[in-house]
């Protein structure tokens, strides 16, 4: 496996590889980024994983300084799943205007989002789908990968995603990777390691939130807006601070209305100060 981390390096290591398929993720890794890199090894011959920690997709009140990096545990990791390269760039490799002295990114041009990028988890993070997207474009015109693989855990950032490869017309195929969960029902996640074990236990209650909307919904339920604001009270009776829970539907993800055969329960909650997110997909005759 080689580890590179200059754009020049990584275009030469690609320039002879007939299909690439791109994981990208910020490091920390897990077993659901494995998951990941496996699905990527069963469509294209040579695998790259991309590990940068964007700036740009970071609140001001956010937690960029404290996001950890682990590089060489990582490396090991994928090494191990079969990864054949890791990119790994400096930020003033990714931002070329980047000045060191003020932190200033330098990047005047960004990928604007759709409207749906200001909802569910936008709306308390604004600019950050923009920050995503351009980062994502940035990465896409480095590698130039035939195929790229997401999460379905980052079910909103996944739905952009797709639309900045329909949108702009590239020749990329994404593919969605399953929800890699701990036994209790916990979506895996890099924000899973600043909770302590007591909230990580609490932490399921996320998830069985989730279910009792869906098994409610496929029972027959159509009162959508009920089985949110109930979902919404039941977690902050029990300590939570909840962003929100919606139903919405998959294909364009709007609200749901009792039409849509296609529905995707999403939520963002807070337990102690570690923001998580989940959903679940689900299909209704």
């Amino acid at each position: 496996m080689q580890i590179i981390h200059t754009v020049a390096e990584l275009r030469n290591a690609l320039k002879s590889q007939p299909a690439i398929a791109l994981v990208p993720t910020m490091g920390n890794l897990h077993a659901g980024h494995i998951h990941l890199v496996t699905l990527a090894r069963q469509h294209a011959p040579c695998v790259v994983v991309s590990i940068f920690v964007n700036p740009l997709q970071f609140g001001a009140n956010e937690d960029l300084a404290n996001y950890p990096r682990t590089l060489d545990a990582d490396c090991e990791k994928l090494a191990a799943a079969g990864t054949d390269i890791v990119f790994a760039p400096g930020v003033e490799e990714m931002y070329p205007n980047y000045n060191a002295a003020s932190h200033d990114l330098g990047q005047s041009m960004t990928i604007r989002s759709p409207a749906i990028a200001k909802e569910l988890c936008g709306a308390s993070r604004l600019g950050h789908f923009d920050g995503v997207a351009t980062v994502v474009m940035k990465l896409f015109n480095i590698v130039m990968p035939q195929i790229a693989v997401f999460g379905k855990k980052d079910f909103q950032q996944l739905f952009i995603i797709r639309e900045l490869v329909r949108q702009f017309n590239l020749p990329i195929s994404i593919i969605a990777g399953d929800t890699v969960r701990e036994p209790s029902g916990l979506a895996m996640s890099s924000r899973n390691g600043y909770l302590s074990p007591d909230q990580k236990s609490e932490a399921a209650a996320l998830n069985a939130c989730l279910r009792k909307i869906v098994d409610n919904i496929q029972q027959g339920g159509t009162d959508f807006a009920a089985l949110e604001q109930a979902a919404t009270q039941a977690l902050n009776k029990t300590g939570w601070v909840t962003d929100y829970v919606s139903i919405r539907a998959t294909g364009t993800l709007l609200p749901a209305t009792v039409q849509d055969t296609r529905l995707v329960v999403l939520a963002a909650a807070k337990i102690g100060n570690t923001r998580l997110i989940d959903n679940i997909e689900l299909s209704r005759s």
